[in-house]
């Protein structure tokens, strides 16, 4: 059973940028959380592959779950991302988001965003400031 408030998880689970990208949270607990996205033809760039911000919008959305959820509001100070691997449309990603750092003040997260198979495809690392 998670530490986490059922009003904050209704809050995060009903985030509509999430929700505009299709964007699930599976788990959300005290400094973590797992959000997936399945890749469409929507959100293929004019490569035809998935387009990075997508990427970036699951890792962002687990992030902000994980740093959010002690309850205190928490915003972000800087974040950055790797790329890794190619994904085909069908595929579900699974963002994974753990503290790696907090003090009073700030917070770090190390988010890896996998495949199907488990693979790394990225890569985020963020720092909140907890005002």
């Amino acid at each position: 059973m998670s530490d986490v408030p059922t009003d904050l998880r209704e809050q995060i689970n009903s985030d509509p940028f999430c929700e505009l990208l299709d964007i699930a949270f599976v788990d959300i607990d005290v400094g973590t959380a797992q959000a997936e996205l399945t890749v469409t033809d929507e959100l293929l760039n004019f490569h035809g592959t998935l387009h990075g911000g997508a990427i970036y919008s699951l890792a962002d959305a687990a992030f902000a779950a994980a740093s959010n959820s002690h309850g205190d509001a928490a915003v972000g100070l800087e974040s950055n991302i790797s790329y890794l691997a190619a994904v085909d449309v069908g595929e579900t990603l699974l963002a994974t988001a753990e503290e790696t750092h907090l003090t009073d003040g700030t917070g770090e997260y190390e988010v890896t965003v996998t495949n199907g198979d488990g693979d790394r495809v990225a890569t985020f690392r963020g720092r909140v400031y907890r005002p």
